[in-house]
């Protein structure tokens, strides 16, 4: 029997209308899937019911994948791609399989030659390193630091001799609530000529993209970061 396709479907960033940020094309391509794998069903129905679906909401499949899935789990939400059925592979935001749990379904699909195609949508780490104005031809992105002060302050300062060494924009991420101390660390362990950029809430209203020197950095009111979501890049 042929097997289905698994569709990865970016969801906007925060709450925009979907065809803010999402390709008509896309649109057309949720509207008739009855099977999803989400991150988190509430949240996924939400979208869903934003777009529209040819199926009413309370009959879609939606089966949850996040940190907690197991392996024998794992397997199992392959089963309507072996039956045949397209699937939807849904993130919280953004892109799925980007710093996302959703990358172990992909690459079980692609040990399994299940067809997998990526949708056009926003992703947070390209539009922030797109505006950020460091090097667009060489980065790595690096998802959470530790979040103990020490460990991480260890990682900033490893992550900073890695670009000057390679010219290479470093890119990461932190918990919403712990942003401030983030930024802080960077302040305090990267190098005054090290440029950094901040960027929030992309593609929403309050969107601020900001780099700067360490230095400068210092001279400035801290940006309004703390519980916003929020890249952080450098470049030595």
């Amino acid at each position: 029997m042929k097997t289905g396709t698994l569709y990865l479907i970016p969801v906007p960033l925060g709450a925009t209308p979907p065809a803010d940020s999402l390709p008509a094309n896309v649109l057309a391509i949720v509207y008739p899937l009855k099977h999803f794998v989400v991150e988190q069903a509430k949240t996924a129905r939400a979208f869903l019911k934003s777009v529209g679906t040819a199926t009413v909401l309370q009959e879609l499949e939606l089966e949850e994948l996040n940190e907690h899935t197991t392996a024998d789990e794992l397997d199992r939400l392959l089963a309507p791609l072996r039956a045949g059925h397209d699937v939807g592979l849904l993130s919280e935001a953004g892109c799925p399989a980007i710093a996302d749990p959703g990358a172990d379904l992909v690459a079980l699909a692609q040990q399994e030659q299940i067809r997998v195609v990526p949708l056009i949508g926003p992703s947070s780490l390209l539009l922030a390193l797109m505006a950020s104005g460091l090097n667009g031809q060489c980065f790595a992105f690096h998802g959470y630091l530790p979040a103990k002060e020490i460990e991480r302050n260890k990682a900033l300062r490893n992550l900073e001799a890695e670009s000057r060494k390679r010219q290479q924009t470093q890119i990461f991420i932190e918990t919403p609530y712990r942003n401030k101390a983030l930024f802080e660390s960077v302040l305090q362990n990267c190098l005054p000529t090290t440029r950094v950029t901040i960027a929030t809430d992309l593609t929403l209203p309050g969107e601020s993209i900001q780099t700067f020197s360490v230095q400068a950095w210092k001279k400035k009111t801290p940006p309004e970061i703390e519980r916003r979501p929020t890249v952080f890049l450098l470049l030595a």
